[in-house]
């Protein structure tokens, strides 16, 4: 073989190596895109062993559960529940707005985040103190009797 058909035939080579090394890539970009075709799409959120029951409508706690003027976190599910007046219950997102850490406390009328100490009014969610200057986001919750659950 001379040198120059030696050269062709390791061009064709690389070419070939290239071409599928290029398709490999191509199908695994394919797969891992996040398409926004869910054909699921019911907005509710399965909790992992939960036996495939979606987290809405779950039951959260009864209403003698919630102190008045104070509240509970449920980690799992991410929501804290406020009651702030006898029989009224509000119910925001866990997730402090600052950096993402729970909130862990509930009292006074104050919703404490203990990552950097910033609080949220128990009626609105909205930021009293520390680092946090965006609101807790609303959730939706319903009351059942003495049940509250999530909308």
């Amino acid at each position: 073989m001379s040198a120059t058909q030696e050269h062709r035939s390791l061009l064709g080579r690389r070419t070939v190596v290239a071409a599928v090394g290029a398709a490999g890539a191509a199908a695994a970009l394919t797969a891992c895109g996040g398409g926004s075709d869910d054909a699921g799409g019911s907005g509710t959120v399965e909790q992992p062993g939960s036996g495939g029951e979606k987290q809405g409508g779950a039951v959260l706690a009864a209403t003698a559960d919630i102190p008045e003027g104070g509240g509970m976190v449920f980690a799992a599910q991410k929501v804290v529940v406020t009651q702030p007046k006898p029989g009224e219950f509000k119910a925001f997102s866990s997730t402090c707005t600052h950096q993402g850490c729970a909130v862990k406390d509930v009292s006074a009328g104050t919703i404490t985040c203990p990552c950097h100490n910033s609080t949220f009014d128990a009626v609105t969610g909205s930021p009293t103190g520390g680092p946090a200057t965006q609101p807790l986001p609303a959730r939706e919750i319903t009351v059942e009797g003495d049940s509250i659950r999530l909308a």
